[in-house]
């Protein structure tokens, strides 16, 4: 099958393949940590494996006979798949537009595919049935190396479904159950990691939701029923609501802080709480509390210092940020509402946030320390976060700064073993401080290479009880790790670089 034409399509194939699996798969979509995708993970690893099979005998083998047969059985049984899956994805969520034109050229280029090899196919078909060695030259290493990335992204992906009834969440109603009944409560930031799963605990819960969202179209990633509001001039003077929980804002942490950037971070939460403050200042009746986001950046770059909420702060822009959104939520009490400033962690979960961002290098050993290693990560997982968030709206005692963080902070070092354990993964490499600055400048110095210890102070007197207090069970619990750890099999099992402080 020495036809020019024909390995040119095959390659332009692997390539929009390739593309969809790294860009989409695992880059926009996340699918391996999608528990709604179990079907299409396993539509997905049949398939490759299915291609595997095809490049190594396009790639070494002319198929004579029955062998040729049964080639041409698996090129319709991968049709037949790709159908599958196309009406399995259009069931199960909403396919970014790069992705869907990305699968008609895919589909066009495998019918031409097919269309060029048919009559090489009828050939064969009639000799005597032999697997006749073939070698191509550059178009076999090509099918190959194919060959292998197929296999290895087909088994991650048949790996990743049977890991996906483990993902699954419990019923987020025991999450928001000191409120109480039926509730009337306005969330900014409904549609995002955090806002998502509380408007879903609180649907469940039998209380009315109104989700503020800039763009409408994300209404799908809410739970219904739930009123939608693009703008707060939506929001009538005679709208009741019991509580306001304010979480939208620009994120800090996905792109270097230019100048036009920084600003966005500050004005995308000031301007929103400037507005929620004209809100409460014209409606009928006055929300009981608002409970506003802010985050345990307030405390700027710390060593070891445990911080409570009685603590001092040291001057950062991670502090400015945090400052500047508190201050304008504080002003919201001269109308007799109750305000919360959660102060909040390192929030883990699968679906967003940092955790969700590592969780593909890890899989696939690139996951490492930062710089030294040294610096405290405080953190809180995610169905916690929501106890937070409803305990602080249900106590009429709690005001002010609340730290929303686990009560045993750790170091990069051991947050970073504790993720390789959970995934059964070596984690090996280690990132200097240098390196890490020079790609993210500022941004990166604050966030990943600057840490806070920050500790739960008021939550602990108030007698909240953390279901995951400490991280490793709460990592396997999140990543749906099997089995119990192993105590001592940090070191025997999980390669650590040594933390060596001058790369700090």
């Amino acid at each position: 099958m020495n036809d020019t034409l024909l390995w040119t399509l095959i390659s332009i194939q692997v390539f929009m393949g390739a593309f969809d699996t790294l860009v989409h798969h695992e880059g926009t979509e996340r699918l391996a940590w999608r528990p709604s995708q179990k079907t299409e993970l396993r539509l997905h690893g049949v398939r490759n494996l299915l291609y595997a099979v095809i490049f190594l005998s396009f790639g070494w083998f002319e198929p004579h006979g029955l062998f040729t047969i049964a080639l041409s059985v698996f090129l319709a049984f991968e049709v037949l798949i790709t159908l599958w899956d196309f009406v399995e994805e259009d069931m199960t969520r909403r396919l970014p537009g790069s992705e869907r034109i990305n699968h008609t050229l895919l589909a066009l280029n495998y019918g031409a595919i097919l269309a060029l090899a048919a009559p090489y196919l009828w050939a064969w078909s009639a000799l005597p049935t032999a697997l006749v060695p073939a070698n191509y030259g550059w178009w076999t290493v090509m099918a190959t190396f194919s060959a292998i990335g197929v296999v290895l992204f087909g088994m991650r992906d048949l790996t990743a479904a049977g890991r996906c009834d483990r993902l699954m969440k419990d019923n987020p109603l025991a999450l928001v159950a000191p409120l109480p009944p039926r509730q009337r409560v306005l969330v900014t930031g409904g549609t995002g990691f955090i806002g998502r799963r509380l408007v879903q605990a609180l649907v469940m819960g039998g209380h009315y939701v109104t989700v503020l969202t800039r763009d409408p179209r994300n209404a799908d990633a809410v739970p219904h029923p739930v009123r939608i509001i693009s703008s707060l001039n939506q929001i009538h003077n005679s709208d009741r609501f019991d509580a306001i929980v304010n979480l939208a804002g620009e994120p800090v942490a996905n792109g270097l802080w230019t100048t036009r950037k920084r600003a966005r971070i500050i004005n995308s939460r000031v301007d929103l709480t400037s507005a929620l403050e004209a809100v409460i200042e014209r409606l009928d009746h006055h929300p009981e509390c608002l409970i506003n986001g802010s985050a345990i950046g307030w405390y700027g770059l710390r060593q070891d210092e445990e911080l409570t909420e009685a603590s001092q702060p040291t001057h950062a822009f991670v502090h400015q940020v945090c400052e500047s959104w508190e201050d304008v939520a504080n002003k919201i009490a001269a109308y007799g509402v109750r305000v919360v400033t959660l102060r909040i962690g390192l929030v883990l979960g699968v679906e967003d946030g940092m955790l969700a961002r590592l969780l593909t290098p890890f899989e696939f050993c690139g996951g490492g320390i930062l710089g030294n290693g040294q610096q405290w990560m405080s953190w809180i997982e995610c169905d916690d976060m929501i106890r937070v968030i409803a305990i602080t709206m249900a106590r009429q005692d709690i005001k002010g700064p609340v730290n929303a963080t686990a009560p045993e902070p750790v170091r990069n070092i051991d947050f970073t073993r504790a993720l390789a354990q959970a995934l059964n993964r070596p984690a090996f490499l280690q990132f200097p401080g240098w390196l890490l600055r020079g790609l993210g400048g500022e941004m990166a110095r604050e966030t990943m290479l600057g840490g806070q210890r920050v500790m739960p102070e008021l939550l602990r007197r108030k007698g909240f009880d953390f279901v995951y207090p400490e991280l490793a069970p709460a990592l396997r619990a999140i990543t749906g790790a099997h089995g119990n750890p192993d105590e001592d099999g940090y070191d025997s099992a999980i390669w650590l670089g040594r933390a060596d402080k001058d790369l700090r």
